[in-house]
């Protein structure tokens, strides 16, 4: 049975009356979980977001952070003006609609040093708002691909890459193990991890994510997710389990420790070519745990650090990422475990090769070209 505060949610919604009034609904401060309708607009446990509080925002006080498939988000501030906020303004009447009350349904719920934190939302007619605290350092994505011409391309240095690993698979337990129903993200990827000005991670973007009950181990549900970050059994169309936000981490893993995306295209000179140059992918996972079996883990770790990494912690985050990306979802460790791993609590055995990756190696060779 879904939370008793998820079904109230999900009545408030479908009765709430439409108003574009941009008045304040009322001045009363509200306690954590509550959610109610007040002359007409749907106000949540922080806030109230009458649909005119967005329209009529000075233009001097928003910014466009960005966008993707199912809206786009924008840099404003509270009435306070010292407050900043996130707003992620949802589109495409269905689609937009099935995000939002996942997300609401979701972090709205619950929070954690490691999850973004959902400050309100607003739901009137066909608009679908939702307010986040602003994240002042964006994505990490942006820290990881940085071009190393960019003006601000300063890199990520390796203290703050394990701190965000952690922060990763702390928040992932917490939605695993410690919420009411388990949450699964279904989306793990850099562009869906914050980093705030200390490089704490948040990790965002619940519109795909997908509940299972305590007296269920796993769900039937719609394909959904990112190429590159899938796990095999999404393919197969068996119902899931937390592990596949399990493999996205790893695969996200190898990215923090490379700098780079693991399908990499590098421009290579080829004379036998008719053409001058060709563009060549080398798959790091592959390379990764070829590597870390021979024991020259040194030459995986990204260049652009010049050597200044412990070791000790690469290899570490290494065999966690290579266990994570395993074909089978009963080999991959669950995220307490992950947690444990990375706080040098327990210990972990040399992870075997992904019978995928396998393939890869045994018709690509180790450095693989695809």
């Amino acid at each position: 049975m879904p939370p008793l505060y998820t079904l109230l949610l999900g009545l408030l919604l479908l009765q709430v009356t439409p108003s574009c009034s941009a008045a304040a609904a009322n001045n009363d401060t509200l306690t954590a979980g509550q959610v109610l309708a007040a002359r007409g607009n749907l106000v949540s446990r922080n806030g109230k977001f009458a649909l005119g509080f967005f329209q009529y925002q000075p233009e001097s006080t928003i910014k466009k952070l960005g966008g993707g498939g199912f809206g786009s988000v924008y840099k404003g501030v509270l009435s306070d003006s010292k407050t900043t906020i996130a707003v992620k303004r949802l589109d495409g009447a269905h689609q937009g609609e099935k995000q939002f009350r996942a997300e609401v349904s979701s972090i709205g719920l619950i929070q954690h040093i490691n999850l973004v934190k959902l400050i309100g939302f607003c739901c009137e007619g066909d608009h679908r708002l939702l307010v986040y605290e602003h994240i002042s350092k964006g994505s990490l994505d942006g820290h990881l691909f940085k071009k190393s011409n960019s003006s601000d391309a300063s890199v990520l240095n390796w203290s703050n890459r394990y701190q965000i690993t952690l922060g990763i698979a702390r928040g992932l337990s917490y939605l695993h193990q410690n919420c009411r129903e388990c949450i699964i993200h279904c989306d793990i990827k850099p562009e869906n991890i914050l980093v705030d000005a200390s490089f704490v991670p948040k990790v965002a973007d619940f519109g795909l994510a997908a509940f299972v009950g305590r007296d269920f181990s796993r769900i039937l549900t719609t394909f959904r997710g990112t190429i590159g970050y899938l796990a095999p059994e999404w393919l197969s169309g068996v119902a899931i389990t937390p592990k596949v936000d399990v493999y996205g981490f790893g695969m996200v893993l190898m990215e923090i420790i490379s700098g780079r995306r693991n399908s990499s295209p590098e421009t290579t000179h080829d004379t036998s070519s008719s053409s001058s140059s060709r563009y060549d992918v080398e798959y790091f996972p592959v390379q990764a745990i070829n590597k870390l079996h021979s024991g020259d883990l040194k030459s995986l770790v990204d260049p652009q650090l010049h050597g200044n990494f412990s070791l000790e912690e690469a290899e570490r985050v290494c065999k966690v990422a290579c266990w994570c990306i395993q074909d089978n979802e009963f080999d991959r460790p669950a995220m307490g475990e992950v947690v444990r791993v990375l706080e040098g609590l327990q210990e972990i055995d040399m992870p075997p090769m992904p019978r995928l990756l396998a393939a890869i190696t045994e018709q690509y060779g180790d450095v693989t070209s695809l």
